[in-house]
């Protein structure tokens, strides 16, 4: 995992980059392998803002939040791509465990054949 932080109009400090990279070690465990995390951290007004967005191989998912306090807008931004992330999670196993119907090779032809009279008909020509 690689992390990369940038501020724009603030101040970088050890304990900003300290809680970045604490909330970044969350989505360790939602991906294997080497995946890229970009935070960027901005003033607007009086409001603070964060953004996220994790790179993958095959995947990009993006979350924004502001706050009063940076320190706020870096729990509600990672929690919506928690969110985000758990959401796909969740796809991804029901896809896996989905219970797919019976394949028709496997179901016996007397039990594909409703009809008495036609179910005699196959008797017949199965004996010819």
């Amino acid at each position: 995992m690689k992390v990369t932080i940038s501020f724009k109009h603030l101040e970088h400090t050890p304990s900003l980059d300290e809680k970045i990279h604490s909330k970044s070690e969350k989505f360790k465990k939602y991906f294997d392998g080497n995946f890229e995390v970009q935070w960027t951290c901005y003033t607007q007004g009086q409001d603070q803002w964060a953004e996220i967005k994790l790179i993958g191989p095959s995947f990009t998912y993006h979350a924004k939040g502001k706050a009063d306090s940076l320190y706020k807008s870096l729990d509600i931004v990672s929690n919506k791509l928690e969110k985000q992330l758990q959401k796909k999670k969740g796809k991804w196993k029901e896809h896996i465990h989905h219970k797919h119907d019976e394949p028709i090779k496997s179901i016996p032809i007397k039990d594909m054949i409703k009809d008495e009279d036609d179910y005699q008909e196959y008797l017949e020509e199965e004996s010819a």
